[in-house]
Parts: C-alpha cells; sequence; structure tokens
C-alpha cells in the first residue's frame, strides 16, 4: 500500500471520528512550582470541538484521493 492510500484512510477515518465524538479533551501542564520538598503543579483540561463540516470534509477529501489512488494503479 503506498503513501497516498494510507494517507487517504487516514482522512476518512479522522474525519468519522470527528463526526462521531466531536470534540476531544487533552490536559496541559500550565504552572509547577518546587519549594523545597513540596511541589505544586497546575493542570488545565483543554477541550477542543470539531466543526461538523471538518468531519465531513475530511471524508470527502479521503475518499476523492481514495478513487484517483485505485484509478492510477
Amino acid at each position: 500500500m503506498n503513501a497516498g492510500k494510507v494517507a487517504a484512510i487516514a482522512l476518512i477515518v479522522a474525519g468519522a471520528l470527528g463526526l462521531m465524538y466531536g470534540k476531544f479533551t487533552y490536559t496541559k501542564d500550565t504552572h509547577e512550582a518546587k519549594l523545597g520538598a513540596i511541589e505544586l503543579s497546575v493542570k488545565d483540561q483543554q477541550t477542543v470541538n470539531v466543526p461538523v463540516w471538518a468531519g465531513a470534509g475530511a471524508i470527502a477529501i479521503g475518499a476523492v484521493l481514495l478513487l484517483f489512488q485505485i484509478k492510477r494503479s
């Protein structure tokens, strides 16, 4: 399988996941302090919303790329 097919399939999968879940959350370390034996850290939770048009667009672009890769082979 060549790189074009892998990229097309990755776009389709990412678009489908974006449509299914709609958002994802990750944790980001923002501040750390060490005062002698005491260590303090602050972690913020960030949420990213994935627009529907982005998920549908990724699926469409991946499908078009996959079709062109199959026709070229």
